[in-house]
């Protein structure tokens, strides 16, 4: 007898329930929990002596980038941020360790949100073999002791879904929309000063901000201006000025990312899979 194994290369992704999506109840235990899971000051003021503000976003970038390049689900990236800023606030770490920390906190995202997570052995080789394997387990269990084992945190990629759905957009436009949220999401988790809103308001600002970038205004009256902050606003129950000015620091972010990389390009080689970035390096080095 033949056995038949229905199991495939493609990874098959779970599909939105639905049962979760329509309870306003969901939404609304997200937005009473959220504030937990957020750093109530700038830990470089007062608990980080040896790391800078520029070092952060140094590690931010090559974390986003080993995310993209390992096809990672949207979650892992802002998660593994979430972690690490929460690991920052209560613990002083010295710079040489800032990489060893952010591959540590994208090997537990990954674990809780993917498939097939992230192995500790592509991990290190990100890193240009600096960390060795048994050096990031060893600090998986820091980690996780310093997080009180509390890895499910609230990101703002969980409120996109109550979001969208909530608003009068096109059928055949709501992946792409998803989509370029999603791409601001990851902007804002390298960017520290977004670290201490709350999820929910990156999430609208970045939902405004991907309509107002595809102009999917023109398609609605509802989706125009004042009438879609206001709308906004209300889903999430977030301030109105405050929205808007979220959504005008996003797009900030986003002017200043495309100009920093098409100067990137002119210069930048291509590097092998298995190399760390120079910044990163330095960091380390200095």
């Amino acid at each position: 007898m033949e056995l038949l194994c229905l199991e495939v290369d493609n990874i098959i992704r779970a599909s939105p329930d639905p049962n979760l999506l329509y309870d306003d109840r969901v939404l609304q235990s997200l937005l009473t929990i959220e504030e937990r899971f957020i750093p109530q000051y700038s830990y470089f003021k007062c608990v980080q002596r040896d790391i800078q503000p520029y070092m952060r976003r140094m590690v931010a970038t090559w974390m986003l980038e080993v995310c993209e390049e390992q096809k990672c689900e949207e979650e892992v990236f802002p998660l593994a941020m979430n972690y690490l800023d929460r690991y920052l606030s209560v613990q002083a770490t010295k710079k040489c360790h800032l990489q060893l920390l952010g591959a540590v906190c994208m090997f537990l995202a990954s674990k809780l949100k993917e498939t097939r997570p992230l192995t500790a052995e592509k991990l290190c080789i990100y890193t240009d073999n600096s960390i060795k394997t048994q050096e990031l387990l060893e600090w998986e269990l820091v980690v996780l002791g310093k997080l009180k084992w509390n890895l499910a945190a609230v990101t703002p990629n969980d409120f996109i879904e109550h979001i969208v759905r909530k608003l009068p957009l096109p059928k055949d436009k709501l992946a792409l929309v998803r989509k370029h949220a999603q791409t601001f999401i990851a902007l804002c988790a390298t960017e520290f000063n977004f670290a201490l809103y709350p999820p929910s308001m990156i999430a609208t600002g970045s939902v405004a901000a991907a309509i107002c970038g595809l102009q999917l205004d023109s398609v609605d009256q509802a989706l125009r201006g004042d009438n879609l902050t206001d709308q906004l606003a209300k889903i999430t129950n977030t301030e109105v000025d405050c929205l808007k000015s979220c959504q005008e620091q996003i797009e900030r972010v986003l002017v200043s990312s495309l100009r920093e990389s098409r100067v990137g390009r002119k210069g930048q080689e291509e590097q092998d899979q298995s190399s760390t970035p120079t910044d990163v390096r330095d960091v380390n080095l200095q």
